[in-house]
């Protein structure tokens, strides 16, 4: 069996734009001595030329050229699409120049002083290493992204299929075993006519535990939620809540709001789902009222009560829930606003633009 070779990898390509030939010339040595590959452009139009067809990792960018500043060739460059990492080179008494250019973008400053050659090595390696560090942070941060979007999306499977059960298990089981006592109660007067009553109570307790098993189903697995899905699910979430709770919960929607992607309307909905859970659990409130409205720029989802609200400090202390709508706001490029007030109820409204 052959070992496999691994390639080394390929050196960090240094751009060196600096209209001293002389000092260019002496950076280039310096760095490729460090191990670097280099490359050399005399003026800004030069490098901008260079960057059209090769690529840098770092850019050594004298604040001063004679055909453009420092701070004109990074915005032609991010104009232009081919902006990439940078180091400023100044002289002396321009430090507060190379302040602001840092504001600009650029990862450090040089003076060029008699140390000069002697740092930019070690200057050169701290700013890779900062480049590497940002790069491994954002592979990070798109991983989380992306475990969290399939944690969420395991979730919302696993409730359909539990709602599913329960609508089609113990809802079925539970049809049957109210029919079993109607035959029952059809029965027994010839027999045991003293039974009837306590029959038709118990007929009765199975016919509630049928309708709530139904509710919970289809809080569970709502309904079919493309197209005009979701509004007969937020439908039914208000009568649902209203059912169980006795909390005066109405939705309103005064024209069709259609959606053809069956994930955003599923993230809207368990949006609203949770505002109405939170109200229900923390506002002690009275009205919920849940609204839907879409424009040709926008759809707006707006859930409202009017019970006892909390302060604008607790919503910089997100609980579970609060995090998990702007979770799912993020993922359907959704902004969330949430507006509370003691005494004076809380507001959640979701507000997706549309580009069609």
């Amino acid at each position: 069996m052959t070992p496999l070779i691994s390639t080394p990898p390929a050196p960090a390509r240094i751009l060196i734009v600096d209209d001293d030939r002389g000092l260019a010339s002496l950076l280039e040595r310096t760095l490729k001595r460090e191990g670097y590959a280099t490359a050399i452009a005399l003026s800004g139009e030069a490098a901008f030329k260079w960057l059209a067809t090769n690529q840098a990792d770092l850019m050594l960018l004298d604040l001063k050229l004679q055909d453009y500043l420092g701070v004109e060739l990074v915005q032609s460059l991010v104009g232009s699409g081919r902006s990439l990492p940078f180091l400023v080179i100044t002289g002396q008494g321009d430090e507060r120049a190379a302040v602001e250019m840092m504001k600009r973008g650029a990862l450090d400053y040089v003076v060029k002083d008699t140390h000069f050659i002697e740092l930019i090595g070690t200057i050169v390696r701290r700013a890779l290493d900062q480049i590497e560090n940002k790069r491994l942070l954002e592979h990070a941060n798109r991983e989380r992204r992306r475990l969290e979007q399939e944690i969420l999306e395991i979730s919302d499977r696993e409730l359909n299929r539990i709602g599913h059960d329960l609508h089609d298990g113990l809802g079925q089981q539970l049809t049957a075993l109210e029919l079993f006592s109607a035959g029952l109660v059809d029965d027994v007067p010839g027999t045991a006519p003293k039974l009837t009553k306590s029959l038709k109570e118990l007929g009765r307790q199975v016919r509630e535990i049928i309708r709530q098993a139904r509710l919970l189903s289809h809080g569970l697995a709502p309904v079919a939620l493309q197209g005009g899905g979701l509004m007969n699910a937020l439908r039914e979430l208000a009568d649902g809540t209203q059912a169980m709770t006795k909390v005066d919960c109405a939705f309103i929607c005064e024209a069709p709001v259609k959606i053809a992607d069956a994930a955003v309307a599923t993230h809207l909905y368990r949006i609203a789902q949770e505002a109405v859970n939170n109200a229900l659990k923390h506002s002690k409130t009275k009205k919920i009222e849940i609204s839907l409205a879409q424009s040709k720029k926008q759809l707006v989802l707006i859930i409202r009560d009017n019970g006892r609200g909390f302060t604008h400090p607790a919503l910089n202390h997100d609980g579970m829930g609060l995090r998990v709508m702007r979770y799912r706001a993020g993922l359907i490029k959704a902004s969330l606003e949430i507006v509370a007030a003691p005494s004076k109820g809380t507001c959640v409204t979701c507000t997706l633009h549309q580009t069609s």
